[in-house]
């Protein structure tokens, strides 16, 4: 399960050591781990990241298949989230630290910023290749996010793009080795920590407001 460790202005959420699929405990736990953020009163980052192979692959397609006739709230629950890491009101930033598929993508991508293991895992919008079209929400959060180009590139190919090639597209803004990946989002985000809140989630709220309102409008 997700876990939260704090030092000076950094807080870090640490995904899980497995494939950090969206079962619905652990998208509760995301939440409740972000509501510590939020609540923190002193300033603040947040860097997320994971352990081993994966950055996370997404939606639970096996508690799915045993739980098929709860598919609209489940996907729901997907978007709120997405919703509120693309509109936190703090800086954020995810350290793709392996695989980032499908909602674990979309998940990364609703972040700030993100910096990428070089060497290994990939970024990839496989929808194409195991057809399930994007939600309107999440289609709408990708293409907030990217440049029409990588968007396409991205959304209609399936490809899998190692770090190298998710730096050249556009999906990532930077790579670094796994040993100092953390350490470089950390750098990166840590400056940012005195934004105040409430202007910052204003200027999210509004640059993404068509995207947070796709996600979130059932």
């Amino acid at each position: 399960m997700p876990e939260l460790r704090h030092e000076d202005t950094v807080f870090v959420l640490d995904l899980g050591d497995d494939e950090n699929r969206f079962a619905p405990d652990w998208l509760k736990s995301v939440h409740a781990l972000l509501d510590t953020v939020v609540a923190h009163p002193e300033p603040a980052v947040l860097v997320t990241t994971g352990q081993g192979k994966f950055y996370s692959n997404g939606l639970d397609l096996d508690w799915l298949a045993e739980h098929g006739e709860q598919m609209v709230p489940y996907i729901a629950d997907v978007e709120d989230l997405l919703a509120r890491m693309l509109t936190l009101p703090v800086p954020t930033i995810a350290a793709v630290n392996g695989h980032a598929f499908g909602g674990g993508a979309m998940f990364a991508i609703a972040h700030d910023f993100r910096i990428m293991r070089a060497d290994r895992g990939y970024f990839c919008f496989p929808e194409v290749d195991i057809r399930i079209p994007f939600s309107p929400g999440m289609a709408a959060l990708v293409q907030a996010k990217l440049t029409p180009a990588c968007a396409v590139a991205s959304m209609t190919t399936g490809q899998r793009f190692g770090g190298i090639q998710a730096r050249e597209i556009g999906l990532v803004d930077d790579v670094a080795d796994e040993a100092g990946l953390v350490e470089a989002a950390t750098a990166r985000i840590q400056p940012l920590a005195g934004k105040d809140r409430t202007t910052l989630g204003a200027i999210k709220s509004t640059m993404y407001a068509a995207a947070a309102t796709a996600l979130t409008t059932r």
